[in-house]
Formats: structure tokens, sequence, C-alpha cells
């Protein structure tokens, strides 16, 4: 392998990245310096901006050490198209990061590490967009967290609004899709449903740190609670 570039300075704030699945071969980095191939891009400073695009300021994402893109152009001038999630964002190498050509494990890896990532910021994602609901009114039959909701009727449509999921529309039907989990699988985004015995009459949404929010009761609306407020009668994960 070749090293193209070589450590250089830091620069913005230590964040996650956001990745998403890459193709396993390509006719990536055609450009000054490169030979027809597909190439990789590691990060090598503490933090870099990636920017929307090439000549702008505008940051797409701010990404950290360690952290691997499949590299798509060399713009020269120490510029690299790079894929980021299911778009393309321009990284300054020259001091940033260190450019290789990429062999078939090494990008077997990065898919990996890409679709885990792109998970993990879906789940975020769909956190983000229930809390925003937390106050709202509780409404039996309700399906609608701006006019008042049900349980169900809330995870519904924070999964169809949120990221395009359909889910059934009672509790019982919801916990028949997906894929059942014990407690310590957990995820942001899983589903929990609660019941009596084996019955199932109420569903709440995981959020991380021991949190669910539901829609509760008449009383309280839509809310955050502890995970374990009631004992589940189970658990489920819709995004795998």
């Amino acid at each position: 392998m070749h090293n193209f570039f070589g450590k250089l300075v830091r620069t913005g704030l230590v964040c996650g990245i956001l990745m998403t699945a890459v193709p396993m071969t390509s006719m990536a980095a055609i450009g000054p310096g490169f030979k027809t191939g597909t190439y990789i891009a590691t990060i090598t400073a503490e933090s870099v901006n990636i920017n929307k695009t090439k000549d702008g300021e505008d940051v797409l994402t701010t990404a950290k050490a360690g952290s691997v893109f499949e590299v798509l152009e060399d713009l020269g001038n120490g510029w690299m198209k790079i894929r980021v999630n299911d778009t393309e964002g321009y990284l300054p190498v020259s001091g940033n990061a260190e450019v290789e050509e990429a062999e078939a494990g090494e990008m077997e890896q990065v898919q990996k590490e890409a679709i885990e990532s792109s998970n993990s910021y879906k789940r975020q994602q769909l956190v983000s967009y229930a809390l925003q609901f937390v106050g709202g009114p509780y409404r039996y039959g309700g399906s609608d967290p701006h006019t008042g909701t049900d349980c169900s009727g809330f995870t519904r449509y924070v999964y169809q609004h949120g990221l395009g999921i359909s889910l059934n529309r009672s509790s019982g039907s919801q916990a028949s899709q997906g894929t059942a989990i014990s407690a310590s699988k957990m995820q942001p985004g899983d589903l929990l449903f609660y019941g009596s015995g084996k019955s199932i009459n109420h569903v709440a949404m995981y959020i991380g740190d021991g949190k669910i929010v539901h829609a509760s009761t008449e009383a309280t609306g839509i809310k955050v609670s502890n995970w374990n407020y009631k004992n589940p009668v189970k658990i489920v994960s819709v995004l795998g």
C-alpha cells in the first residue's frame, strides 16, 4: 500500500462520524496522484471538519481520528471527495488524513463499520424526533401526537414520520414485528411492551440511558419514564 498523505494538524471539535454502506469495488480516486482503483482515507488528526462543498465553509459533519471513508475522487490542492452517509463530502487531507489503496478486506471492514454507524445514526434520529413530542396530550384511539395519541398511535407515528417505517396500529400487533431481544441488548429506538402475563396493552420506545418515551395516560400525556417502571412483557428491535 502507498501512503499519499502524512499526519497533520488538528481542527474542529471531536464528534461522531456518520457513514453508510459503500460498494465493495469502485473506480474511485481518479485525479491528481492516483491511478484507477479503490482508495480509503483514514482520519489522522484528532478531528476534522468535512465540508458540504469544496469551496464553501458549511460543515457536513466532523470526523474523529480513526474514522474511515471511501475516496471518490482526488480533487487536487489537498482536497478529496469522499462518501459520507448517502451523500458526498469534501475532506481537506493535507495534514488531516492518510490515503491508501484499499484491499478487499479493508473495504469489507469499511462497509461493516458504515452499516453499524448508519444504524446508530438512524436510531438517534428516531429518538430526537420522538422527544420533541414530550408534554403532548394522550388521547385513547388518537394517532397524532400534535392533537392527542395513545401509546401505539405514538410509536406508529414516530416510526412512520421519523424514519418512514410502517408499524401496525395496536400494541399487540406491533409486538409481532421485528425481532424479540433481551433487556441487555436494548438500543435506542427499540420497542418495549407491557401488560399482564403475556397479554400486551402498552408500548413504549427506548431512548437510551435506561429511559423510555411513551404516550402514558390522559393525566400525564407523552412522557419519559424509566424502562422498568413496570416489567416489560416483550422487547422488540424493529431496526435490526
